[in-house]
């Protein structure tokens, strides 16, 4: 009894001993991962804001002298992706909603799901081809803004539908039985309900989409072409729909001017900034929400 006793007590303690070196080993990897991500954005953050001018950020590009500014670039970025997202936000949730609620289990469905995941991983170059033989060859209407923002919005749809159907099939099946033995519809449960406990997925989703989409360069050079109309504030959908993930590349390989370099250092600062605004932007409302949630909770107690 005795050496059972002794076996089993060195067998816990060797588990306890392995999952500290796990935990440590964990750590470390993490710690690292931060460290790298951190020195990345620093290095580019710290070469490009600094010399950040508001000339920069609204004037008009220079082709030849130094000193031009971002601005059509910078407009047509917000401008492309507010389009692309109008498109996509009501198509991609209205589906993933009908998927996870209204969809039959049968074959077919489960033949779209796997499209649509399959379609999450496609390259953005090939939706950018796509978009090409579309929007630019059968319809003829060249390189514009509303070319590049309805085939980003085609980039969206799989993603969107796919994280926000997964965010509803996670609330749990009693939320949903509980507001329908209420007496209240399936509509107003999905609406009332489901979507307000499944709104942390689906605005995360959102933002990776946002994200993904104004960094994209590879649909906007297919779609939107290089440059634009050489007008601030231009906002018809068919003046041309360079960006700035597009001029940045295109001052990198092609430009003439003679700060080319900083331009390109100012850019990278200002993308990054950007990104990182958007993602935090998204996720701020849910930070306020966990906030007042914790307070609420500890007053009760």
């Amino acid at each position: 009894m005795k050496s059972i006793f002794h076996t089993h007590k060195k067998s816990v303690s060797g588990a306890v001993q392995v999952d500290k070196i796990m935990l440590w080993v964990a750590t470390i990897i993490t710690l690292t991962v931060f460290i790298l991500i951190f020195s990345l954005l620093y290095v580019i953050l710290s070469k490009g804001l600094p010399k950040m001018t508001l000339h920069f950020l609204f004037g008009l590009p220079e082709e030849i002298d130094a000193g031009g500014g971002i601005g059509p670039f910078l407009f047509n970025s917000f401008y492309i992706l507010a389009l692309s997202l109008l498109i996509s936000l009501p198509i991609g949730i209205g589906a993933g909603i009908f998927l996870a609620e209204y969809a039959p289990n049968n074959k077919f469905t489960e033949f779209v799901r796997a499209s649509v995941e399959s379609l999450s991983s496609v390259p953005s170059i090939v939706f950018g081809l796509f978009g090409y033989v579309v929007f630019v060859e059968h319809f003829e209407i060249g390189f514009t803004i509303i070319g590049a923002a309805s085939t980003l919005a085609l980039l969206n749809l799989p993603i969107l539908t796919r994280i926000t159907e997964e965010a509803i099939a996670a609330v749990p099946t009693e939320v949903r039985e509980a507001s329908l033995a209420l007496g209240a519809t399936k509509a107003q449960t999905i609406l009332k309900v489901v979507l307000p406990a499944a709104i942390e997925g689906i605005l995360t989703g959102i933002s990776l989409v946002a994200c993904r989409a104004f960094g994209e360069s590879a649909i906007i050079l297919l779609v939107g072409g290089t440059s634009t109309s050489g007008v601030m504030w231009d906002a018809h959908p068919l003046s041309e729909g360079g960006t700035l993930p597009v001029h940045l590349w295109y001052v990198q390989s092609e430009a003439l001017v003679a700060d080319a370099q900083e331009i390109a250092q100012k850019a990278s600062a200002l993308l990054v900034f950007i990104v990182l605004f958007i993602s935090f932007s998204v996720r701020f409302p849910l930070w306020i929400k966990q906030q007042i949630t914790t307070s609420k909770k500890h007053n009760v107690q």
